[in-house]
């Protein structure tokens, strides 16, 4: 079914589209087909997805290699319009990974077996909050970037398709930190000693992307998921200890979010703003705890430099978690507090329509995202990006994790 990235394709595949339902009047998929991309071992499935009385579907797809005699292929690397809160439409896609679950096999027989379910959704996991699927433009348009800084790291504008996803609300707090770590550092994690607070509900900070990394997996293993970090390409050793960049089980565990996640989530379904709020392009202190300065209009706070409320003994002048208003999803301190670590290596974006970007292969750099304390209002906004060493610990940097969808 695949061939080599530098090879032509020659693909010839018959997808079956099929039929689950509940009640009589149930979802129905159709029209179904499927392309190689140029140069890679991603394939796009686009469908219809039909149902007269379910909002959102739950979508699942099955992978043969005999020609549909049976679908025991292990593929689990989907993203896209797959899993649960797909919403009905003409057009949906899904991406296959079929160069992490298929690797070094060339086959004509591949088939695949998409069914739809008006299945409930499992409740959302405690403290954390459900990110809706869906298409938002990415990055700030607004055009005032500080020239003298150089080009805009947040452009060009681009569309972006997330699936659904898991977050939790508020900053991983001192607090939790240091009950996992507390558990991990007993099974075999090196995280002994590492992430400072400034309080047991403020925002764990001075912590690498490392540390985070294998924290999210302690978490896991603490509460008898299947971790999302690996060290080996075949997703056999969890990742407890070193510095590495490590691969990825997607569907599993907790872990960090994308760039493309963290944008989306921190906009709160509002497209077009400055901010993770929906009813003004502007910051004060009463929004977020940042470094108020008159260089921007946008900045209409009446008090100046430091949070007044939080500035007060020995830094660093983070608050404790939740203390502003939530965005439209439910999530706290999306602007300000802490930065928090993403996934992705850092770099430049390309323009186009993608799905579920997980950013660079490689890179110097991680992406943190959000502004902080110590950060004036321009870092607060929803689209502006930094990067700092993976192995770097700020007294302004902390995090949240993500879970994938379905996890109960």
């Amino acid at each position: 079914m695949l061939k080599a990235p530098n090879r032509c394709l020659v693909l010839i595949l018959a997808l079956w589209a099929c039929l689950a339902s509940v009640w009589a009047a149930g979802p129905t998929v159709s029209n179904v087909r499927s392309g190689q991309r140029p140069g890679s071992q991603l394939v796009d499935i686009d469908y219809d997805l039909g149902d007269p009385d379910s909002a959102t579907l739950t979508v699942s797809v099955t992978v043969s290699e005999n020609g549909g005699v049976s679908y025991t292929v292990q593929a689990t690397s989907f993203t896209g319009a797959v899993g649960g809160g797909v919403t009905p439409g003409r057009g949906k896609r899904m991406t296959w990974n079929a160069g992490a679950d298929y690797p070094n096999k060339f086959t004509a027989n591949v088939r695949f077996r998409i069914t739809a379910s008006d299945d409930p959704i499992p409740p959302t996991p405690s403290g954390m909050a459900l990110i809706p699927a869906g298409t938002f433009e990415m990055g700030d348009g607004f055009g005032d970037w500080p020239s003298e800084w150089g080009p805009n790291p947040g452009v060009p504008v681009h569309q972006v398709y997330v699936s659904a996803f898991y977050m939790d609300k508020y900053e991983v707090t001192k607090a939790v930190w240091d009950s996992v770590e507390d558990w991990g550092t007993g099974n075999g994690y090196d995280l002994g000693g590492r992430g400072e607070g400034k309080a047991a509900n403020h925002p764990v900070h001075t912590v690498s992307w490392y540390d985070v990394v294998k924290w999210c997996n302690a978490r896991s293993q603490k509460e008898g998921r299947v971790p999302a970090y690996y060290t080996d390409v075949g997703l056999t050793q969890v990742y407890k200890t070193g510095q590495l960049a490590p691969y990825v089980k997607w569907n599993a565990g907790y872990r960090l979010p994308t760039e493309a996640e963290w944008e989306k989530a921190a906009r709160g379904g509002a497209s077009g703003r400055r901010f993770p709020w929906s009813d003004a392009d502007t910051i004060t202190h009463s929004r977020a705890n940042y470094f108020s300065s008159s260089s921007y209009n946008y900045d209409v706070s009446p008090t100046r430099e430091y949070h007044p409320t939080y500035s007060t003994g020995d830094g660093p002048y983070t608050s404790p978690v939740g203390s502003f208003a939530p965005n439209g999803y439910g999530l706290y301190d999306m602007a300000g507090n802490v930065w928090e670590w993403c996934w992705d290596w850092y770099g430049g974006y390309s323009g186009g329509i993608q799905t579920d970007p997980r950013g660079p292969g490689s890179g110097s750099s991680r992406v943190i995202r959000g502004g902080s304390w110590s950060g004036s209002a321009i870092y607060c906004r929803s689209a502006i990006r930094f990067s700092i060493f993976p192995e770097d610990r700020f007294y302004d940097v902390g995090f949240r994790s993500v879970l994938p969808l379905g996890q109960p």
